[in-house]
């Protein structure tokens, strides 16, 4: 059944991962490319390169298979982001899993009020990404 699964681990090829305020959305990682650009707490951009290892990939793309990534609507973003952007400033989130011939990507705000499963599912893969690209940053730099 894994192996015709919709997603494939063979079929892989990058995570791309971008958090912020809605309108800058300036925290971001490709996993293709290796580039992580961040603000730091003193409001200053920094560039790193992070390589997340095969292991770290796999690991992701089985999290979103437990967490059912491939089943959460494309836009969990609240309604008053919906309506002003600009001013808009519950922090958002942008995560999409590329593979050979598809890719799913899903923008999810800090307080979506919509299915609690299906937010929670969001939130849950939000932070293992975000925890595996903190431990490869951690690795990269020692």
């Amino acid at each position: 059944m894994i192996s015709n699964a919709p997603f494939r681990f063979t079929d892989f090829q990058s995570v791309v991962f971008r958090y912020g305020e809605p309108n800058h959305m300036d925290n971001h990682y490709d996993s293709n490319t290796g580039i992580f650009q961040y603000v730091t707490k003193t409001n200053e951009i920094e560039r790193d390169t992070v390589r997340m290892t095969k292991d770290d990939l796999l690991y992701l793309h089985r999290k979103a298979q437990e967490l059912g990534f491939w089943n959460l609507d494309d836009d969990m973003t609240g309604p008053e982001a919906k309506k002003n952007i600009e001013t808009a400033t519950v922090p958002r989130y942008y995560l999409e899993f590329n593979y050979k011939d598809k890719s799913k990507k899903v923008t999810i705000d800090a307080d979506f009020a919509g299915n609690p499963k299906m937010r929670d599912a969001g939130k849950s893969m939000i932070e293992e990404v975000n925890r595996i690209l903190a431990a490869a940053q951690s690795r990269s730099s020692k």
